[in-house]
């Protein structure tokens, strides 16, 4: 049985190879329609909408998710700000600003008719000194006249009357539609879905392998890498046995480790790498001051991320982070303390009557990034998400650079990624 596998879609894997006969017929050739790489939450969205395409199909589970470690979600996915973005910071025409807003709706609607844990707490930015102030100003004007994200201006008595204790020199401009998630809960019923659609989970099963298959071509010309889908070599994280599966497509969606997948399949040339932004949290443990929603510094042009920000669990504890921190090792998850006097100032803006003392490590988590800048759309080094087939390959869908606002948009582009398999436009 495959590492980890959910027993009720259990298939025999490793201990013996699984390869049906290759013959011209493509639900008979391959194991799997699609194998998706990588079990966070954007690859458990793409999984199940992969699923409910090909569900009921006559040959058996139809759609494999491969995660290497021994639980879904436990990277990325996890060590977050749990928040459900409204979109504003992408700039109009980029990926990002489209799935996070498509995003952010299906996330709403599916939390409500799945139970899971939500709050639609709104967010405040607020802006300390004049440049800021004008950042914000172009913030609501792009929001209103580009992307049609609502915003609107908080007065000075309101603020006050509203949240006392957070400070807001220049002005307060609220996203009434952004909230917070159970980032785990999300993560288990979008696995139920992906089961109960007839897809497979296997957990501790780290891809060691990919091979492109050509198709037989009857002009005698080369047909493309993956025509004749995929070949992989899976290997079981605890024992290090390895099996062989093939596919007719497959999906990278490996999250921290997309470019070590991405540079298994192309040539030395199109190697790439990714850029680790570590961020910190600190929990706060004082019931004063009191906040309600979350707050946000203004994030300028160029910046790696969003600023240290307050945000709020469902139960209403306090927590600060991310900062940016860029490190080599996306292993390297100890909250780094040495950051701390930078993070307090940080936050000394907005809230000044924090108590230092009531401040503690919570935990820190690493983004993929595709480069060391670009967290908002305005200004130098932003990147969108790299969601495409990858040029000279067929039946690869390649995700790169799968940061923030991933957890948004993760079932926006679950759907996305199935319209570019079968030619369909269900995310507008």
């Amino acid at each position: 049985m495959l590492a980890g596998a959910v027993p009720r879609r259990s298939i025999a894997l490793f201990g013996r190879r699984c390869i049906r006969p290759f013959t011209s017929t493509a639900p008979v050739r391959a194991d799997f329609t699609h194998v998706v790489i990588g079990g966070g939450v954007i690859g458990l969205a793409t999984a199940r909408a992969l699923a409910h395409r090909t569900s009921g199909s006559a040959f058996g589970a139809s759609t494999l998710l491969l995660e290497r470690h021994a639980s879904i979600g436990t990277e990325t996915s996890s060590r977050n700000s749990e928040v459900i973005h409204a979109g504003l910071y992408y700039g109009a025409g980029t990926l990002k600003t489209r799935l996070c807003i498509r995003g952010r709706e299906k996330l709403y609607a599916f939390c409500a008719s799945h139970r899971v844990g939500h709050a639609n707490t709104g967010k405040w930015i607020v802006a300390q000194d004049d440049a800021e102030r004008e950042a914000l100003e172009r913030l609501h004007a792009a929001c209103r006249d580009e992307i049609q994200v609502p915003t609107r201006w908080v007065g000075e008595r309101e603020a006050r009357e509203t949240e006392p204790s957070v400070r807001a020199a220049t002005g307060v401009l609220e996203s009434p539609t952004t909230g917070i998630v159970d980032s785990h809960g999300l993560m288990v019923a979008l696995q139920g879905e992906l089961e109960d659609a007839g897809g497979v989970v296997a957990l501790n099963s780290t891809v060691a392998g990919i091979e492109p298959l050509c198709a037989p071509s009857s002009s005698g010309a080369a047909s493309r890498p993956g025509s004749g889908g995929w070949r992989l070599t899976v290997r079981d994280s605890n024992t290090g046995e390895s099996s062989t599966i093939e596919a007719d497509t497959i999906v990278n969606s490996a999250g921290l480790g997309a470019a070590e997948i991405h540079n298994m399949i192309v040539p030395p040339s199109r190697h790439t790498r990714l850029y680790y932004a570590k961020g910190n949290y600190l929990s706060y443990n004082a019931s004063s001051p009191r906040v309600r929603r979350l707050v946000y510094p203004v994030t300028l042009p160029g910046a790696g991320g969003l600023g240290t920000h307050l945000t709020l669990d469902l139960a209403g504890r306090i927590r600060f982070g991310p900062d940016v921190e860029w490190v080599d090792d996306p292993s390297d998850l100890a909250v780094n303390t040495a950051r701390f006097p930078n993070m307090l100032a940080a936050v000394r803006r907005y809230l000044p009557g924090i108590d230092e003392r009531a401040l503690s490590p919570d935990y820190a988590g690493i983004r993929p990034k595709l480069g060391k800048a670009g967290a908002v759309g305005a200004g130098k080094g932003f990147f969108d998400f790299h969601i495409k087939m990858e040029d000279g390959y067929a039946g690869w869908v390649n995700m790169l650079g799968m940061e923030s606002p991933g957890l948004t948009s993760s079932i926006a582009i679950g759907d996305y990624v199935s319209d570019l398999f079968y030619g369909t436009r269900t995310v507008e």
